[in-house]
């Protein structure tokens, strides 16, 4: 059975990812900072506690993974913070700054390296049917302004470099990287500015004119989980619903 770990899963697009992945049968540890499962959280399935930003709790997540399932087969880096406060980049705060790229970026890179060193010496070591993979979830705010959250869209600018540099360095060595960057979701993040990109996408905002889900994220990691796209090195998929689109 492949093994696959999937960091901030206890809710949200997290969520959404591990669950599809556990219907398609993989075995899928799902994860969140709070130590403790989730209450809403099946029996069936696996958890462990992971603040990815904490260099101990990345390699006690791997250990816990790898000494349960003796293999870990992909991961995905989900887990992201926004602001606790939207300011203008004007009054953007060094706390906050700290906070969000200490999660979002470093705590992604960070995970990048270390369970690749771990798949790298899997293969090493003869593991049977290997071909592992990495996916990044990163966001359109990558390429987007947002003046009042100027951090986020940093932090996830350099999830796209943290891609292109793992997805160089491993292919190679046999381990595709990809990248899925979601665009207008409905989750807790988003609820605080629902009316707000209601409206943009009543006014024409999105080609599909919609919030997406995070079933419509989940199908594009499975697209990159399923080896369908393993040809392709550093490849962003973009579940925005048509906004990196230009149109007249």
């Amino acid at each position: 059975m492949k093994v696959a770990f999937v960091t901030g899963s206890s809710r949200g697009i997290g969520r959404g990812i591990a669950d599809l992945l556990h219907r398609e049968g993989w075995q899928v540890v799902y994860s969140g900072t709070r130590p403790e499962r989730p209450e809403n959280l099946p029996e069936d399935r696996d958890y462990v506690g992971c603040d990815i930003s904490r260099e101990e709790d990345r390699a006690a997540a791997l250990r816990y993974v790898v000494s349960r399932y003796g293999r870990v087969d992909l991961l995905v880096n989900n887990a992201g913070v926004a602001p606790l406060q939207r300011r203008d980049i004007l009054e953007m705060t060094e706390e906050s700054f700290d906070r969000v790229v200490g999660i979002n970026l470093k705590g992604t890179l960070f995970m990048c390296q270390l369970f690749a060193r771990e798949m790298l010496a899997e293969r090493d070591a003869g593991a049977p049917d290997w071909q592992p993979r990495i996916v990044n979830i990163g966001s359109m705010s990558a390429y987007t302004s947002s003046t009042s959250r100027g951090e986020y869209c940093v932090s996830k600018a350099g999830v796209g470099m943290v891609t292109e540099l793992f997805a160089d360095r491993l292919a190679a060595e046999g381990i595709p990287v990809f990248e899925v960057r979601p665009g207008i979701i409905d989750t807790d993040m988003t609820r605080v500015v629902h009316e707000k990109y209601e409206r943009l996408i009543a006014d024409g905002l999105l080609p599909v004119k919609r919030f997406g889900t995070p079933e419509d994220v989940a199908k594009m990691v499975l697209a990159c989980a399923s080896g369908l796209l393993d040809y392709s090195a550093g490849q962003i998929l973009d579940a925005d619903g048509g906004f990196r689109l230009r149109r007249l």
